[in-house]
């Protein structure tokens, strides 16, 4: 299960990401974390970039409400996310991880 903190106006919770995938994809839960696979390469902030831009759009919150709040250089980061509540995350990662389903970038 996805370990999720809810915090006043909030939320965080770990992501798992593969960059260089075939298709930008939630591919359901690894070790706690929402496991992410970005069709980006790791260059330059591309995939982090891509990581909020994902996650926004899948969750349905402004861009400005998703932050990297740590692990910027590595697969596993802690995502917040502003106004989100940690039902939204446990209905995303159910259902993308049985559809398959991408939103951007294909």
């Amino acid at each position: 299960m996805i370990e999720i903190r809810e915090r006043q106006g909030g939320l965080s919770f770990l992501v798992r990401v593969q960059p260089r995938a075939s298709r930008n994809e939630i591919d359901g839960e690894w070790q706690g974390a929402l496991r992410v696979r970005l069709n980006v390469p790791p260059v330059e902030g591309r995939a982090n970039e891509a990581l909020r831009r994902f996650l926004a759009d899948c969750l349905n919150v402004p861009l400005a409400a998703v932050k990297i709040a740590s692990g910027q250089r590595g697969r596993l980061k802690r995502i917040e996310v502003l106004g989100g509540k940690a039902e939204q995350i446990r209905v995303v990662a159910s259902w993308h991880a049985k559809n398959h389903m991408t939103t951007i970038g294909n």
